[in-house]
């Protein structure tokens, strides 16, 4: 069993190799980790304008192309106030 399996239908964020943050409902996944989520959208980090979260809907995003998979605190993330939150959009990951 996958370690990915408890995170079926739970709220989850995931950080793209290109440095994209992805924030969604897993749905599935197959053996290479190609991940279906479902009610995405793209957070944009920004250091003058806050996070801008652009819906994307129902996303496959490439296994190979993933660098992290969490779980999302539902409760907390609510609770955070996007507009008012700055940071640097995350870089590529270098090997």
């Amino acid at each position: 069993m996958s370690g990915l399996e408890s995170y079926i239908n739970h709220s989850v964020s995931i950080i793209t190799a290109d440095g994209r943050n992805f924030i969604g409902t897993l749905k599935g996944f197959d053996q290479t980790i190609n991940i279906i989520i479902d009610e995405c959208h793209e957070r944009v980090f920004s250091t003058s304008s806050g996070i801008e979260q652009i819906v994307l809907g129902l996303h496959i995003i490439r296994g190979d192309n993933i660098a992290v998979i969490g779980l999302i605190d539902e409760s907390i993330d609510s609770r955070l106030d996007l507009a008012n939150i700055r940071g640097e959009p995350l870089g590529p990951v270098v090997h």
